[in-house]
């Protein structure tokens, strides 16, 4: 089956689509609500928990339908200059379901990922008042002290249990109804990634006084940039650990005994990754045919690793670009622009380019 996750991106149009009103209007409340369990029963690859909360959220699935794109660029973003690029989640259904198919660092990566997007999205749209069954974060209240002395909070703290509780009930429920070894790693990487979203979790203050003098602070916590948590878990993902089930089947165990042993921050992953060098079916790889290479690196993106010992093609190109920038007092940057010529190198195909698929 489907990840859940995949189901709400193909649906995503038709979700945004049905919450295109502002969740302010009232007429646009009675008739989600009546309309939410049409809506929620044409969304593919959800199982019968996560149609309930759709039902008794209906106005959640917008920001969860962000979450899936805040996700998805995110992934893209952090493996931008590797043979596998995450691509796949824009070229098919099908495709991305066969990456998450095998136990991989990929499939861990992307299941911490998704469900910190859900987190994420779910907590900012308490923020900014547009669920009805969350707001700011109720416990900060009063006055509290730190190390810079005593302050009131204030402001809207970003309410992250709620975000972590809700994404903790909709994304695990389809990893629940399973007890097999693949359900415990989807749910360990999932945990993995609402973590990361708490771990960035930052007190912003505003001082208040004569002249600045911070006589009094007020204060709220805030959720840092989504791109935090990107590259928090792309560490994670460098660093995942490979595992076994252990005797009893209710844990993991390193399958290298040389490696320590998983924390509750780690990905963790079952069987090694494909090369992702060719078009193959099986494995969700779109192959690296076509892909631009850097020929100078040394890293994942040299033409040499990109493109597999296949060689590749330069191809000259001219382009403009902003060049000869200056500041002008005050405050505008001016540039010209300029005509360069640059060489693209792009990845040989291998001599047999069709889908390789072993069904």
């Amino acid at each position: 089956n489907m990840n859940f996750l995949s189901g709400i991106w193909w649906s995503l149009p038709l979700v945004l689509v049905w919450a295109t009103p502002p969740v302010t209007s009232s007429w646009w409340y009675m008739g989600a609500v009546g309309s939410s369990r049409v809506m929620c029963d044409n969304v593919p690859g959800l199982v019968s928990r996560q149609r309930q909360l759709c039902r008794r959220h209906p106005e959640a699935m917008l920001s969860i339908g962000r979450g899936v794109a805040a996700w998805t660029a995110e992934c893209q973003h952090q493996f931008r200059r590797h043979r596998w690029d995450c691509n796949a989640l824009e070229r098919g259904q099908r495709l991305l379901g066969r990456v998450l198919l095998r136990s991989s660092r990929e499939s861990a990566f992307v299941h911490a990922i998704s469900s910190a997007g859900v987190v994420f999205a779910i907590t900012r749209a308490c923020s900014q008042g547009e669920l009805k069954s969350c707001s700011c974060d109720p416990k900060k209240k009063g006055s509290a002290k730190d190390s810079k002395g005593h302050f009131d909070w204030g402001g809207c703290s970003d309410n992250i249990d709620y975000g972590i509780k809700f994404a903790r009930a909709f994304v695990d429920a389809k990893e629940r109804k399973g007890k097999d070894a693949r359900a415990l790693m989807n749910l360990h990487n999932n945990r993995a990634g609402r973590k990361a979203v708490k771990r960035f979790l930052k007190q912003e203050c505003k001082c208040h006084g004569v002249s600045g003098s911070c006589t009094l602070r007020t204060c709220w916590l805030a959720m840092a940039d989504f791109r935090k948590t990107g590259d928090y878990l792309w560490k994670k993902y460098n660093g995942a650990i490979q595992v076994v089930m252990n005797q009893d089947g209710t844990g993991f165990t390193v399958a290298n005994k040389r490696f320590k042993k998983p924390t509750k921050n780690d990905l963790v992953y079952f069987e090694s990754s494909p090369d992702y060098c060719i078009r193959d079916r099986d494995v969700g790889s779109l192959g690296t045919a076509g892909r631009v290479c850097n020929q100078t690196s040394r890293g994942m993106d040299s033409c040499e690793v990109m493109c597999c010992g296949r060689g590749y093609d330069t191809s000259r190109v001219s382009r403009m670009t902003k060049c000869e920038c200056k500041f002008h007092w005050c405050c505008a940057v001016r540039c010209q622009d300029c005509l360069e010529v640059v060489d693209i190198h792009t990845c040989k195909a291998p001599k047999s380019a069709s889908w390789i698929s072993r069904t």
